[in-house]
């Protein structure tokens, strides 16, 4: 999977001015909030935890305007629960995202 991550920098750009501490800050929180969410991916066992924790990461995409994490999003809603190829795409999402500084 390609990481494009240009808008979702972009975003956290502009919220973070010319501060690189608040933009690594905010770059740290956004990590936190996905890893959160992908656990409760990883630990649903009904549709509905499932449906829930993939809207609470659509809805996280959208925020920051992450146009590639809410396509993989869209693909968690759409996906049974405990998918693994879901899983390990945002875990890649999450990983490349974490490693690139910007």
């Amino acid at each position: 999977m390609v990481h494009e991550n240009g808008t979702l920098d972009a975003t956290l750009a502009a919220a973070a001015g010319d501060d690189p501490a608040l933009l690594a800050e905010l770059r740290a929180a956004f990590v936190e909030s996905l890893e959160r969410q992908i656990d409760l991916l990883r630990r649903a066992r009904c549709d509905g935890n499932w449906e829930v924790a993939a809207l609470r990461l659509r809805g996280l995409a959208a925020s920051f305007h992450a146009t590639a994490l809410l396509q993989l999003a869209d693909e968690a809603v759409a996906a049974a629960p405990g998918d693994p190829a879901i899983l390990r795409k945002l875990e890649d999402f999450t990983r490349a995202f974490a490693a690139d500084p910007a």
